[in-house]
């Protein structure tokens, strides 16, 4: 870009993680280019997307790069004038007036992603106050959070995930107010999945789970599952999907692989398992009962986070095997082993016992039955393996036919 005559800073995240010593997971780029003209630099290598915000992608073989032009804050100093469009409840539809560098620096989210490094100068530029926030490893909200919230409820989310990652403090005004906790359940569901993603999927998870909890805002994530954990029973569910985000936090640590299914199955179990005992008591028998839940809140949930069948197919699963794990007798065990969900039904069965939902010994005998086949189910009658039973003597009768 320098090249072409405009001006490029690597901002937000990337610098941001810099200053406090976090490897930078990608990279993003403010101009004073255009997006159109973005494209003229790049050529095939970029593509516009985005209405209400349109910036570039461009491909640097398989990294992307997103490239956005500077913005102003048109209504900065008259309300009159801003020309953004914007929702009845405040949030902006589209944003897409360009102006100068310290103007896009004073219409970001907090202080320090508002940091801005110029490879021309080998400087990092602050108009906001951001170097101050690092070094007090502090989350301040720029501007008043009425209004900042409410332009993207999502910031309240992103406010969590952030000081949850790096260890700050969120500045007292920052805090998400729970009477704007609300205006998430107007995201749209496919964005709210992907922030979920990176609410709960990261090492940092367990701790943004508690501060999603404690500032009000798992609830419009998942509320029927939040329902739950708030009645007087909800302790053992609050354990599960803890123990679940703790153990899928160390799996990504250990650079092992990891699935939103297995997250989310956790997640909506609670309110899952509840339905299911729900439409017992009214006379279902619980097989159809727990299929029956399944459709019930997996059809509520995705009106708030969308989960793609790709994940939700695999969740569903997950929840189906559970009963079969209390069919130990004949080939039934050696079945379920066989079955391409085994795996993950089996860790599920492991999260159930750790929490007394299911006997432990439910859980034991099925991590030795995965190693020895002929592990005899409880009050079988079956001899202990390695020991074969005694034939009767005599054998079958001869049938005698009369003359």
């Amino acid at each position: 870009m320098n090249a072409a005559g405009y001006r490029a800073c690597l901002v937000g995240g990337a610098v941001r993680d810099l200053l406090l010593g976090v490897p930078p997971k990608d990279f993003d780029v403010a101009t004073d280019a255009e997006p159109e003209q973005v494209v003229e630099v790049f050529g095939r290598k970029a593509r516009l997307i985005g209405r209400r915000f349109r910036i570039a992608h461009v491909r640097f073989g398989r990294e992307i790069v997103e490239v956005s032009t500077f913005r102003a804050d048109p209504g900065a100093s008259d309300p009159e004038a801003d020309t953004r469009e914007l929702d009845d409840a405040g949030r902006v539809l589209r944003d897409n007036v360009f102006g100068s560098i310290a103007e896009d620096a004073r219409r970001r989210d907090f202080a320090i992603n508002g940091l801005y490094y110029d490879i021309a100068d080998d400087c990092v530029h602050d108009y906001v106050g951001g170097m101050d926030d690092v070094s007090a490893c502090r989350l301040r909200l720029i501007g008043d959070a009425d209004v900042r919230y409410r332009e993207d409820p999502v910031r309240m989310i992103r406010a969590v995930r952030i000081a949850a990652k790096l260890g700050l403090t969120i500045d007292e005004p920052a805090r998400p107010p729970r009477e704007l906790v609300g205006l998430l359940a107007d995201v749209p569901a496919a964005r709210m999945f992907d922030e979920v993603l990176k609410l709960l999927m990261n090492p940092a998870g367990p701790r943004v789970y508690r501060m999603l909890r404690e500032y009000g805002l798992f609830t419009p994530l998942f509320d029927q599952t939040a329902a739950v954990l708030d009645s007087p029973a909800g302790a053992a569910s609050e354990a599960l999907i803890e123990q679940a985000i703790t153990n899928t936090a160390a799996r990504i640590e250990a650079d092992k692989p990891v699935t939103p299914a297995f997250l989310f199955a956790a997640l909506l179990w609670p309110a899952v398992r509840e339905r299911a005992a729900e439409l017992e008591r009214g006379g279902m028998p619980p097989a159809p009962a727990l299929a029956s839940a399944q459709s019930d809140v997996t059809g509520r949930q995705v009106q708030r986070v969308a989960i793609p069948k790709r994940f939700s197919i695999p969740m569903r699963e997950i929840w189906h095997l559970q009963p079969r794990f209390h069919r130990r007798r004949g080939k039934q065990p050696s079945r379920m082993i066989a079955h391409p969900r085994f795996r993950a039904a089996y860790d599920f069965l492991l999260l159930r016992a750790a929490v007394g939902e299911v006997e432990q010994e439910l859980a034991d005998w099925w991590t030795t039955a995965q190693n020895d086949p002929s592990t005899p189910a409880p009050g079988s009658g079956a001899a202990a393996p390695g020991k074969a039973r005694k034939r009767r003597r005599g054998g079958r009768r001869r049938r005698t036919e009369s003359a």
